[in-house]
């Protein structure tokens, strides 16, 4: 479907999207990383002022909530005990490398 996100609208010879991109690579050339931190500060502080520490409390609650749920349908309910099968094997992993470091090091101390 024409003028979609996923199939821009051309207008000319280049989309919409084409030209975004040709701009923010010319403003990347010309000004630099330093400018988008400096702009996305900008606007952070900006929002901050303007709605207060609670909005980023509301949008994050949301976000969370609609990443997990997208992660659940991607993945299933499943996908949830695996990786935590996952962790915890790493976890354990992660104690008896450092039991064995300890001792290593309780041994070299002791002799």
């Amino acid at each position: 479907m024409p003028g979609t996100p996923e199939t821009p609208k051309k207008t000319g010879g280049m989309s919409v999207r084409e030209a975004g991109q040709k701009g923010g690579e010319t403003v990347k050339k010309k000004y630099g990383p330093e400018f988008y931190e400096q702009i996305g500060r900008k606007g952070g502080l900006a929002t901050k002022e303007a709605h207060g520490h609670e909005f980023y409390e509301q949008i994050g609650k949301k976000g969370g909530k609609k990443g997990g749920e997208a992660t659940r349908d991607r993945y299933g309910p499943d996908f949830y005990e695996r990786i935590g099968q996952k962790g915890g094997q790493k976890v354990k992993q992660l104690i008896e490398e450092g039991k064995r470091a300890a001792a290593a090091a309780e041994e070299k101390r002791a002799s």
